[in-house]
């Protein structure tokens, strides 16, 4: 019999009140679910009258404690999505269907980036925002680095914009910096890997399990870029104890709600907005405005600056595309009058 308390559970989660046995989802797939119950693996589907007529429950999603109505001879029926400690969701990249979860009840991020030419900083930046708004601790795992000679130029420009977060630079070839990533690497601890195909998540799981758990494609040659080799989100427990989240690759992520995630992200920019003289200041001609002196004086970095702009904007109209165009517009004439006015 399996112990859900080694999947993660916490007692607490559960009121005493309620019905069914706790089971957790370990991957979806379009209407079905795949679980991990007291009985061990099975598979289930949602109360129709709860989470499709009535709505009172949450869709659950790869990582989601449930409550369920065990069926031994075939699916089992989920009837209540327990409270998360910590969701990651984003835009969904079909348009007009909003919010898309990607993960539920993690304690680390691990935003993988490679060092190869597919290297993106401004990706790190929304990752970490992202990851922050979730609730858990990000943590940036810089991959590949047995392809370049010196690394040290990425691993400063990742630890300025990655305030709170540990930057580990690695190689699943050489097993370099492997055994930095020990302090995350416990029993009942879930990471949720998130990074675009090509970065070495699969890699990765392979190295930590010590055996050959994911499928691993190469990356293309001519742009670094890797095919999806994930084609769902799955849970997975190593044989320590650990529990991985597995996610396909995202190179698109869109922001959603991030109110929580840009202040944890962004807290240098964010601390210049209590100097300000005026306490509605826009940052924009206002006198006094200490984000305008310090971007005159080089203190906070121009494109530091940007990208706070650019994800708040993002995550403001992420329902709304045509009001987000328009303020980007709006935002590209500031630019272009700001850079005219420092010129002068």
């Amino acid at each position: 019999m399996i112990n859900l308390i080694d999947y993660g559970l916490c007692p607490t989660m559960i009121a005493e009140d309620v019905k069914g046995i706790p089971a957790r989802i370990t991957a979806v797939h379009k209407e079905r679910y795949e679980l991990v119950c007291e009985y061990g693996h099975t598979y289930g589907r949602l109360k129709t009258s709860i989470y499709y007529r009535d709505g009172l429950e949450d869709f659950p999603t790869t990582g989601d404690f449930v409550l369920v109505s065990p069926n031994l001879s075939g699916d089992s029926q989920i009837i209540k999505t327990l409270k998360r400690k910590s969701y990651f969701s984003r835009r969904d990249p079909t348009p007009g269907r909003g919010e898309q979860a990607v993960a539920a009840n993690f304690d680390y991020v691990f935003i993988m980036q490679s060092l190869n030419f597919d290297f993106n900083l401004k990706r790190i930046e929304r990752y970490i925002t992202l990851a922050w708004q979730s609730g858990a601790m990000p943590v940036v795992i810089l991959t590949k680095a047995d392809l370049v000679a010196d690394y040290s130029e990425q691993m400063q420009a990742v630890q300025k914009v990655a305030v709170g977060a540990g930057v580990h630079g690695i190689s699943v070839v050489t097993g370099l910096g492997l055994d930095t990533l020990q302090d995350y690497l416990k029993p009942r601890k879930t990471i949720v890997f998130l990074g675009s195909s090509g970065v070495g998540k699969s890699s990765l799981v392979n190295a930590l399990a010590g055996e050959e758990l994911m499928a691993v494609n190469e990356i293309r040659e001519d742009d670094s870029r890797g095919r999806h080799t994930t084609t769902h989100r799955q849970l997975i427990m190593l044989k320590s104890g650990v529990l991985i989240i597995d996610t396909p690759g995202m190179r698109e992520l869109g922001m959603w709600d991030v109110s929580k995630g840009l202040g944890e992200a962004f807290g240098d920019v964010e601390s210049y907005f209590g100097q300000c003289k005026f306490n509605n200041c826009c940052h924009q001609t206002e006198p006094g405005c200490a984000v305008r002196a310090a971007l005159d004086s080089g203190e906070l970095p121009r494109e530091r600056w940007e990208s706070y702009l650019q994800l708040k904007r993002e995550a403001k109209f992420s329902d709304d595309k045509a009001g987000y165009l328009r303020q980007k517009q709006q935002w590209q004439k500031e630019i272009s009058m700001w850079n005219k006015h420092h010129k002068k």
